[in-house]
């Protein structure tokens, strides 16, 4: 798609995220999503992606890595931009970025609310796995 562009998250951005966020309906209870974005820059790495079109942030995406695993988490693209690439160029940006610090694998994490996006994790070589994934809140964000 034309006139998109793809960047690093900077911190006058984290407005215009969350409402991304929110217009997807990714946002969930349990998660502050300042908070997360704040746990995201204390890394300091540059594995938060943004699209954005005419100055207008229309998808992102938070990577990560532990050293074993690549993560990607709150991929977001607003749904007039959704099938049209920008999901798929997130995530390509991020796999380079992985891939170029040794990364294995990736594993991403789609909420049994969300499993619409099915077929897009299909299309870009994602699989399901084996897994089951449980989780432990260790701190309370509400």
């Amino acid at each position: 798609m034309k006139d998109i562009s793809y960047r690093i998250y900077e911190i006058q951005d984290k407005e215009a995220v969350i409402d991304l966020w929110r217009k997807c309906q990714i946002i969930v209870p349990w998660n502050d999503p300042e908070k997360d974005i704040l746990r995201k820059l204390s890394i300091k790495d540059d594995l938060f992606i943004l699209a954005e079109k005419k100055k207008r942030i229309i998808g992102s995406a938070m990577g990560g890595y532990d050293g074993h695993r690549g993560y990607i988490y709150y991929l977001a693209v607003l749904p007039e931009f959704q099938e049209k690439g920008v999901g798929s160029n997130i995530l390509k940006i991020i796999e380079k970025k992985l891939l170029n610090i040794g990364c294995p694998k990736i594993n991403l994490f789609v909420r049994n609310t969300n499993l619409s996006v099915k077929a897009f994790y299909k299309k870009n070589m994602y699989k399901v796995q084996k897994s089951q994934i449980y989780g432990k809140r260790l701190i309370e964000d509400n």
